[in-house]
């Protein structure tokens, strides 16, 4: 049977149409037949490239049996996590709260009003242990449901109540962070270092992006002090582990999502844009402190990853690529989900595909061997030593890579996650965008400007005078559901490092109507909302207008929004964009020097508020060579708080350009501001470098 999936714009949830479950996407039609019926709602939460999401639907949601049962007692209803993070984070809470632990699949028991009453993860189709099989948590909750109605509703009740209580924002009133507190959050950081392997903690371990972007920051702020000097190295030892690591695709580029194991080894094999997006600007920024080669390598190798695998017919960038790569069972013919089937080698592989010379060398070099680091004897590729350091090594492996990569290509790929987000593609847009002007890539700058017009022609519509946006979209068409804070929040920092690349005035332009969303629809005296004020789902707002300050795999709304709000205060002036950034680093002023891991780009946004900002106005004539080194130098500063505006004097629109003259000489010359309180113009590339050093004084207390 087709259930009312099959017009949906989310992948995931396309995969379910044909399931003999009625489906239903989340709404107000579904509370309305839950009502109906007097049932509750099974509510299913995933997401495209989640592998236990695949087992569970294998097992459960395709057996005509078990779709059967819950079509008789519940109304079933499923979300792709990815569309909806508000629905996810609100009862991903209440998961946690009754479960003391989350993931996905997620499956939550809900009242025809929407509150949660029993809540679990995946479930498997026969019991395991104390763990029930799906069939008999489904009969359970349904007797409960219809034998102890009181009891449940009590407990929806309760859970509702702690939900709300959870949303009172702990940190109303509290100030941004202080050097003080960004110390503190850095020695937390180098207390919880593995030391053997990199990265912080144990398995599974997650590329740590936004902490080491805070790292990145705190060292260029502070270069002399002995806490940059922590924070350099800390930051260094973790990404030349992850460049070397199983987690990086050493054959065509692209990080996973995160390794199974301590040590880099085994990654989950899912690809996502938002982790790649960070990734490129981290090991970018890395690159431009401290001039690693491995730096700019791997940030033009993840951004060329990312626009070969990812890039839509319509210049969107897709979200992920699957765990799985499906195969075809050679007795049976049946289809199944392998995980890292694309990916991984065994010896045998690199001899017949590279001869015996070069097969042994490579399987040295990736450390292929026996009995293998994955399953069935295969391993993933690992990078033994640093094969840039010698021109014949580099070239010899350059050559096989190639190879390798012709040989996974005619392999079977993993499926991929089309749909279009409006955050993720600003973070990337934000990472072509610098990685392109930097290293001397024009196509990567010219990707950067394709995706943001494909974004805004899009997910951008008007209401009430205000550009509103969709958060996601599919083959050019938007999706139902509405933008949250860091979509706006995302893509306008997207758009202001377009406008920093090339000084067009309409990413400004358009950045700035996008944050005065945030201002006006996000953040209130309450604090600093996930979902704007006339747009949160009824169902969601009688449980807590979702409001989660935290980091998590890509930079909260608050976090995202502080960021693109001080950037954008410091191209214009504007004082109220600058107090709403500061509002909404109030959360990491509380608690991010005590959970570090937890505020990373709170933290890094934090210094650049410290720092800066740096307003660097370059006023010159296109095809002047002057501006051109000008503007070079400036993308090149490791200033944190730096913004730039560059283009002719007194350009319509641009506020750092209005009343900044030509050098005598006719010739670009660059101002750098304080608060608008400016040094004398710099007409060379040293002078402008002096300006833009360092500022902040050296602490001694690390």
């Amino acid at each position: 049977m087709a259930n009312r999936l099959e017009h949906a714009t989310s992948p995931y949830l396309l995969q379910h149409k044909d399931n003999p479950v009625d489906w239903r996407q989340w709404g107000e039609a579904a509370f309305a037949e839950a009502s109906r019926r007097d049932a509750p709602i099974l509510l299913s939460v995933g997401y495209a490239a989640c592998h236990w999401c695949h087992v569970m639907a294998h097992e459960s949601f395709e057996d005509p049996e078990v779709a059967d049962l819950m079509n008789k007692l519940f109304v079933n209803v499923k979300v792709d996590r990815e569309e909806r993070p508000d629905v996810d984070s609100t009862y991903m809470a209440a998961t946690q709260a009754l479960t003391g632990q989350g993931g996905w699949p997620m499956t939550v028991f809900l009242t025809p009003q929407g509150r949660p009453f029993y809540a679990g993860t995946y479930y498997p189709p026969v019991p395991r242990g104390p763990m029930p099989s799906f069939r008999q948590l489904l009969t359970a909750v349904s007797n409960t449901w219809n034998q102890r109605r009181g009891e449940v509703l009590e407990a929806g009740a309760r859970i509702a109540k702690a939900l709300a209580d959870q949303a009172i924002p702990s940190s109303a009133g509290a100030s941004p962070p202080d050097w003080d507190t960004l110390t503190s959050a850095l020695q937390k950081l180098v207390s919880s270092e593995d030391p053997v392997h990199g990265g912080f903690g144990g398995a599974p371990k997650f590329p740590p992006s936004m902490v080491l972007e805070f790292l990145i920051r705190y060292a260029a702020a502070q270069p002399r002090s002995p806490g940059g000097r922590a924070a350099h190295d800390l930051a260094g030892r973790t990404l030349r582990a992850m460049a070397r690591s199983g987690m990086y695709d050493q054959v065509a580029g692209g990080f996973a999502r995160y390794s199974v194991d301590a040590g880099w080894v085994v990654p989950h094999f899912e690809k996502m844009l938002y982790d790649n997006a960070q990734l490129a600007r981290v090991y970018l920024h890395w690159w431009r402190l401290t001039g690693e080669a491995v730096g700019s390598r791997i940030a033009q190798e993840t951004c060329d990853w990312m626009v070969s695998a990812l890039l839509t017919d319509e210049h969107g960038l897709a979200s992920s690529l699957d765990a799985d790569t499906e195969v075809v069972d050679e007795e049976t013919g049946e289809r199944h989900g392998e995980e890292g089937r694309t990916y991984v080698w065994t010896p045998e592989d690199l001899l017949t595909h590279l001869g015996p010379e070069d097969g042994v060398w490579a399987a040295a070099l990736l450390r292929v061997g026996r009995p293998g680091t994955f399953e069935h004897g295969a391993s993933t590729a690992q990078l033994a030593q640093d094969v840039w350091a010698d021109p014949f090594t580099a070239a010899r492996w350059e050559g096989l890579r190639e190879k390798l990569r012709a040989v996974r290509t005619a392999r079977p790929q993993p499926g991929r996650d089309d749909k279009v987000v409006a955050a993720w593609n600003g973070l990337a847009i934000a990472a072509l965008a610098e990685t392109g002007a930097l290293l001397n890539r024009p196509d990567l700058v010219e990707a950067a400007g394709r995706i943001a017009n494909l974004v805004l022609r899009v997910h951008l519509y008007s209401t009430g005078g205000l550009p509103r946006l969709h958060r996601a979209s599919r083959h050019g068409n938007p999706g139902a559901a509405v933008g949250v804070l860091e979509d706006y929040a995302d893509l306008a920092e997207g758009l202001l490092t377009l406008h920093h690349v090339t000084g067009d005035v309409r990413w400004l332009a358009t950045a700035g109507n996008l944050l005065e969303v945030v201002m006006t629809q996000f953040i209130d005296d309450d604090g600093v909302h996930d979902t704007a004020s006339d747009s949160t789902d009824e169902a969601l707002r009688a449980l807590r207008r979702p409001a989660d300050p935290t980091d998590n795999a890509y930079p909260s709304g608050a976090s995202a929004a502080a960021g693109a709000l001080l950037s954008y205060a410091a191209l214009t002036g504007s004082p109220r964009a600058r107090e709403a950034a500061q509002r909404c680093l109030a959360a990491t002023g509380a608690v991010g020097g005590h959970a570090p891991q937890a505020f990373g780009w709170g933290l890094a946004v934090s210094v650049a508020r410290l720092d800066g900002p740096r307003e660097i106005a370059i006023v010159g004539y296109e095809d002047d060579p002057v501006r051109l080194d000008l503007h070079l130098a400036a993308l090149a500063s490791t200033a944190p708080g730096a913004v730039i505006s560059a283009g002719v004097p007194d350009a319509p629109g641009v506020p750092l350009l209005a009343g900044r003259p030509l050098a005598r000489s006719g010739e670009a010359q660059a101002f750098v501001c304080h608060d608008f309180a400016c040094h004398l113009p710099a007409t060379t590339v040293a002078d402008l470098e002096k300006q833009l050093a360092p500022e902040v004084p050296a602490t001694e207390d690390f």
